[in-house]
């Protein structure tokens, strides 16, 4: 399934950054050319692209993965962490594949995860004074509050896929949905598993809103994190 082998960079956490892509021929390039920069490998999980999301990863220097069929991001996380895993990695750092998450924020995160290997690193996204959609705000900040309950623990954002996962505690854990979901559930077990998780503020970019293309269907997948949370919300 690799595209080809790669080696953990010398270092003691072990780290190698993971993104998730579906379709995302036409930013994949630059999302991995740039990531390149600070030295460590680069894993891309293609999940079942119609496009040549794969082809484009590859020649940017990324090591590749592909879904035969698109199975959702949290599937693509999962294949990928496992991946690391197996060639000896001890932490993910996540990001995504249309250039929302800047890459000068790579050695924020892993500041953060190199003074606490055991802890999952989330970076809270600063929006300033780029434009969101109404709809997305009221979106992020009601998931906020539902995985917030659930977890138990203070979350600030719960939805951002910028993240640094320590491998062997998170494969460790219940796992929950393919999509969208999973990352909101996954904070919700590692919560309750102990799993130290700490934010750190980082900047993105969001392209003007009529120019914005994303994966996430604002009904369906909003559902599908309101679906998965809840049960875990009446178990907590």
């Amino acid at each position: 399934m690799s595209s080809r082998s790669f080696a953990p960079a010398p270092s003691d956490l072990r780290a190698a950054i993971l993104i998730p892509a579906y379709d995302c021929a036409s930013t994949v390039g630059a999302v991995v050319a740039d990531a390149r920069a600070h030295g460590l490998p680069i894993l891309v999980v293609d999940d079942g692209s119609r496009d040549a999301t794969a082809a484009v990863a590859r020649a940017a220097g990324a090591a590749v993965v592909r879904h035969p069929c698109n199975r959702g991001k949290g599937a693509a996380l999962v294949t990928g962490m496992r991946t690391l895993a197996e060639r000896g990695f001890t932490h993910a750092l996540t990001m995504d594949g249309d250039g929302q998450h800047l890459s000068r924020e790579i050695p924020t995160l892993l500041d953060v995860a190199s003074a606490d290997p055991s802890a999952i690193v989330i970076g809270i996204r600063r929006r300033g004074t780029q434009e969101v959609a109404g709809i997305n705000l009221f979106g992020n900040r009601f998931a906020n509050l539902c995985v917030r309950s659930a977890a138990g623990v203070p979350l600030l954002d719960t939805q951002s896929g910028f993240r640094v996962y320590p491998l062997a505690a998170t494969l460790g854990l219940p796992r929950q949905g393919e999509h969208f979901e999973y990352e909101s559930t996954s904070l919700i077990f590692a919560a309750r598993a102990r799993v130290p998780i700490r934010s750190v503020a980082v900047d993105v970019y969001y392209p003007p809103v009529a120019e914005r293309r994303s994966h996430y269907r604002k009904v369906v997948d909003t559902l599908r994190i309101i679906r998965a949370v809840a049960p875990l919300l009446v178990r907590r």
